[in-house]
């Protein structure tokens, strides 16, 4: 009796109509703090679209048995939906994305070199780029994304869709292999951050972590939000370069 009560306070699901209306704050939040990603041709009413059409998904999908709260696979799948949505366009053009190539292996040589992370101005110059052309670099990769479920599968192949949701979660009884994975891919990110700076931290854990839009973090650091953006996809990109190279 008291497995069956708890079994209904955590993964029943209420009606459809019920679940669009306590998520529509949800969903125009995430829209609001991902439609920045997208540039002119996301716009935020797509993005609500996409986000309603993943918690349908998650609605119909969601299996009580894989004691996930449902709370907690809707809201990554509209998350999920939202970033499919922004890939679909592809963003980031051709000549854009060969620039993040060759940033990344700037960023491998000038550490290697430097024995420690270069600052904007030598990766600039590295980059045959005026500092101001640099900037405008960093804005132009909006959308880019550091880690996403396709680097999972390539860490752990064997997992489905939906258990990487359900480890991304952390509340599923994981394999001991998988979980060692996902440790490991855990602790390889921790130690990656301590090669950005300060502020660059910073506006990853406002960002990511306070769920801070980029116009807030502008305010909380008293700079641009265009200066935001620019700190943010560095510090990816710096990211990228560091795990990349392990």
């Amino acid at each position: 009796m008291k497995n069956k009560l708890i079994s209904k306070i955590f993964y029943e699901k209420p009606p459809l109509e019920k679940v669009i209306e306590e998520f529509l704050p949800i969903i125009n939040y995430w829209a609001n703090k991902y439609s920045y990603q997208g540039q002119p041709v996301i716009n935020k009413d797509d993005l609500v679209s996409a986000g309603i059409i993943g918690l349908i998904e998650a609605y119909n999908r969601y299996d009580p048995s894989k004691r996930v709260k449902f709370r907690t696979f809707a809201e990554i799948r509209i998350k999920g939906a939202m970033l499919d949505e922004i890939r679909k366009v592809d963003i980031i053009p051709r000549s854009v994305k060969e620039k993040i190539n060759e940033f990344e292996e700037i960023i491998k040589e000038l550490y290697k070199k430097l024995g420690r992370m270069p600052k904007e101005e030598e990766i600039a110059q590295a980059m045959n780029l005026s500092l101001d052309d640099y900037y405008k670099f960093l804005e132009s990769i909006k959308g880019i994304s550091f880690i996403d479920i396709q680097s999972f599968k390539q860490r752990i192949p064997d997992l489905e869709e939906d258990d990487i949701f359900e480890l991304i979660a952390g509340e599923t009884k994981e394999d001991p292999f998988e979980k060692y994975a996902l440790k490991e891919l855990q602790e390889e990110l921790e130690e990656a951050l301590n090669y950005l700076n300060e502020r660059e931290r910073l506006v990853l854990a406002l960002y990511y972590y306070e769920g801070l839009t980029m116009k807030e973090i502008a305010k909380v650091l008293d700079c641009t939000e265009s200066r935001v953006s620019q700190l943010h996809n560095q510090a990816i990109l710096k990211l990228r370069s560091i795990l990349n190279k392990k």
